[in-house]
């Protein structure tokens, strides 16, 4: 396992709608500071937060596939194709923008939480399709059972999200004192956020220690088992891509 660790400090910020939204950014966009600009096809990683009520105006977006995903609160979203979505906690929305569209959205608590996350599709087919949105219900998705937490499959392995990008994404909830592991294969690499607690990741005789809030990127050599080790009770949201995934990328700068 080849894994490093990013505080909150290295990852960028940003605040929307006169601050009534923050935003911690594991991957920021071009020019946002972040220290990791993108892990494979994962371009983007936006971690936000509304004590209220936040509103985010009509803008546009072309070829990328977004994921919101929504931890407490509430997300609508309106654009300009007619489409209108609630989604609430543990829901989760798909936008796939193709040749563009633009939308807005509006952020409702008390305490809303959640993460938008952009995945880059081979761009110069993406931006001749048709843009698409769907909405998926919290009891759509599939949930393992392990002691002490459980493991919610958001994309991938029988998920119901119909994204082109090759993605894995995973909710871990374990109980402090307890573990859960995962299988990183060859050729693919995790990023990791810790939603909630501190703990471990290992393998072997390697071990990467996070506190509530970090960010992290785990390489494997050859394919190996995850170990996650709950100090306090955590929630990780875990990122599965290949490193090259056989298509050019956009080129993307700090």
């Amino acid at each position: 396992m080849i894994g490093t660790l990013h505080s909150p400090e290295s990852q960028s910020s940003s605040v929307l709608d006169g601050g009534r939204i923050t935003e911690q950014k594991p991957i920021g966009l071009s020019g946002e500071g972040s220290a990791v600009t993108r892990v494979g096809p994962l371009f983007y990683w936006s971690w936000f937060r509304s004590s209220v009520e936040g509103y985010i105006a009509p803008h546009p977006h072309q070829g990328f596939e977004i994921v919101t995903y929504i931890i407490q609160g509430k997300s609508a979203y309106k654009d300009s194709h007619g489409t209108q979505s609630d989604v609430g906690p543990g829901g989760l929305q798909l936008l796939r923008a193709g040749s563009g569209v633009t939308h807005e959205e509006r952020m409702t608590g008390p305490d809303v939480e959640g993460f938008q996350i952009w995945f880059e599709p081979y761009l110069r087919d993406s931006l001749k399709q048709n843009p698409a949105f769907r909405q998926y219900r919290p009891d759509s998705f599939p949930v393992s059972r392990v002691l002490g937490g459980l493991i919610k499959t958001v994309i991938g392995h029988g998920a119901p999200p119909d994204l082109s990008v090759d993605v894995r994404m995973l909710d871990y909830q374990v109980l402090a004192g307890n573990q859960a592991t995962y299988e990183l294969e060859s050729g693919r690499r995790a990023a990791a956020l810790a939603v909630r607690g501190s703990g471990s990741f290992r393998s072997g005789g390697d071990a990467l220690s996070f506190g509530h809030r970090d960010f992290m990127v785990i390489d494997t050599e050859s394919g190996e088992t995850l170990t996650l080790d709950a100090q306090e009770n955590v929630r990780i949201l875990l990122i599965d891509v290949p490193v090259n995934p056989g298509y050019p990328l956009y080129s993307k700068r700090p």
